[in-house]
């Protein structure tokens, strides 16, 4: 086990590989032309590192047509990465807290598959104050009130509940050093977000912009003032 997770960290620690994790946490799936791109560096480059994180199993490849796209393998490598941001030390200048003077992808963002940053923390925040999700020991867990609350809301949580992958779990935000909610829950909760036109996404960005709309339903649901 320590070998492997020795040989793990060695593949991501390096900055190539690293900068690829990073823009695969936008939630999309990328070409290697795409990614190239992004991370800026050469078509022979890419297809190297690639290998080498295919062979590791952190990222899987779909073929479409002429094209090849690589994605993470499961939701639990987009979990470890995002929560490896939290190693970074924390600024020694406070950082203000006023909305306006948050950079957007730390305001509201995605984290892959959920909602993160301010907002992010802010609707964990609301949902434990309301008792509609509870913690203990460090896990998230829903409430016999918050079944009946998320059945409401539009969400099935039995459905949520039969997906192969985690339900629901605390998910350390690098921006707010607090927990947001991610698993197939979190998922829904974006997923009926952007589906109402509450956030909208902003392109080539894990930032999301909140609509008008969003700010009210925001207010009534979780009590947050955007």
């Amino acid at each position: 086990m320590e070998d492997q997770f020795i040989k793990t960290a060695t593949l991501i620690g390096d900055a190539t590989r690293a900068s690829i994790l990073w823009n695969l946490l936008d939630g999309r799936a990328f070409t290697a032309t795409e990614l190239a791109v992004a991370v800026e560096t050469s078509a022979q480059n890419i297809s190297m590192h690639l290998g080498k994180l295919l062979e590791a199993d952190l990222i899987s490849v779909e073929k479409q047509g002429r094209h090849k796209y690589y994605r993470f393998s499961n939701k639990e490598v987009a979990y470890a990465v995002e929560a490896m941001v939290n190693l970074i030390p924390k600024p020694k200048v406070a950082v203000k807290k006023k909305s306006e003077e948050y950079p957007p992808i730390k305001y509201c963002r995605t984290c892959y598959d959920h909602l993160a940053g301010k907002i992010g923390v802010a609707l964990a925040d609301s949902l434990l104050e309301q008792k509609i999700i509870i913690e203990a020991n460090g896990v998230f867990e829903i409430s016999s009130e918050g079944i009946k609350w998320f059945s409401e809301f539009g969400i099935n949580i039995e459905e949520a509940q039969k997906q192969k992958r985690i339900f629901l779990k605390p998910c350390l935000d690098w921006s707010e050093r607090r927990n947001h909610i991610a698993g197939s829950v979190g998922a829904m909760l974006l997923n009926k977000m952007i589906t109402e036109d509450w956030v909208r996404r902003i392109k080539d960005s894990r930032a999301v912009t909140i609509t008008g709309k969003g700010e009210k339903e925001l207010l009534r649901y979780f009590k947050i003032v955007v």
